[in-house]
């Protein structure tokens, strides 16, 4: 079932999540998969419908800042702060949690992590639904995560109850994750919110050294995206990272040497290629972010075969990109 934002449908929607069903919203991040955080049947569902590995643990979206108080056991001085500053936003606070969350949501982790997106069409299903809402990308495991209601209705359709179409979105990477579980918050995803605006708060905050790698087997995820091949499309990507001219001389050399193959290069200017479907991610790092996961699924959508992305440090997004790209690429870098 498709919806719409207007208020007949948002209502069935957040009846649908009030009685245990899926439903796929927009957010100003990504598209998420929702299902009252307070079920955990209907949390189940989530991992089921997704194929989703069950010790990846869900973030629990809210629309009003004091349901924090009731799912969270304890909060800083320094989680307070970078709540007050960022949300409602792209940003996700981790938290020790209270007994209201059920273990399914967390991965049986003793913390949670919660949302307050500035989406509106989000916050009124919210509201609808009468409940906070756990809630991945709305994707298959693995794939680009959805940034238009075509891309979740291309890897949901018979797996969820209803997806509302919001148009696209704003950011087009997920959240940034603060774990600010103790005594200092650790960046966890970079996102919509940058590193330096999350100092210019809590300047002892630090960033995990697992951002720009996958967890081994046996390694425990602390939030969605660090242990498992992400948002990565059919096609086999490589990173080309570095100063641009060099950048695209290593591409122009791959593209000779995957002559046999259908290539594509996601270009961050102008096409400087001629051999290959090009699609420009952005100039920017910010537009790159904002384009990315579109980009790569249109990749597959016109049977590419092999993806080089260009990447270059550009601006405080950089890092939200990169994380991205390595993880798509399942670590496949070249540096120039």
């Amino acid at each position: 079932m498709i919806l719409g934002t207007d208020e007949r449908s948002i209502e069935k929607a957040g009846k649908i999540i009030a009685g245990g069903g899926l439903v796929a919203f927009p957010t100003e991040t990504v598209y998420g998969l929702g299902a009252s955080a307070f079920r955990e049947d209907s949390v189940k569902k989530i991992y089921e419908a997704k194929g989703r590995p069950s010790d990846n643990p869900l973030i629990v979206h809210i629309a009003d800042v004091t349901d924090i108080d009731r799912l969270t056991a304890e909060c800083s001085e320094k989680a307070r702060a970078l709540i007050e500053a960022f949300m409602p936003g792209p940003f996700t606070v981790i938290l020790k949690k209270s007994g209201a969350i059920p273990d399914t949501v967390t991965a049986g982790m003793d913390t949670v992590a919660v949302r307050y997106p500035e989406n509106e069409t989000a916050q009124r299903l919210i509201r609808a639904a009468g409940v906070p809402i756990a809630a991945p990308s709305a994707n298959l495991s693995g794939k680009p995560s959805p940034t238009e209601a075509r891309h979740v209705i291309d890897d949901m359709t018979g797996r969820i109850d209803a997806v509302i179409d919001g148009g696209s979105c704003d950011v087009g990477v997920e959240s940034t994750i603060v774990d600010a579980s103790g005594v200092i918050p650790v960046l966890l995803r970079p996102g919509g919110i940058t590193y330096e605006q999350i100092k210019s708060v809590v300047p002892e905050a630090v960033i995990d050294p697992n951002i720009l790698r996958s967890l081994d087997e046996g390694e425990r995820p602390r939030c969605p995206g660090m242990k498992y091949k992400h948002y990565a499309p059919e096609a086999e990507v490589t990173v080309v990272e570095g100063d641009m001219a060099a950048a695209r001389r290593k591409i122009g050399e791959l593209l000779e040497e995957n002559a046999d193959k259908v290539c594509g290069v996601l270009t961050m200017s102008e096409n400087a290629y001629d051999s290959a479907v090009i699609l420009c991610g952005g100039k920017t790092n910010r537009e790159y972010a904002r384009n990315l996961f579109a980009m790569l699924r249109e990749f597959d959508r016109l049977g590419v075969e092999v993806v080089f992305a260009e990447f270059e440090e550009r601006d405080g997004y950089g890092l939200a990109v990169r994380n991205r790209l390595y993880k798509a690429a399942a670590q496949r870098v070249i540096h120039v």
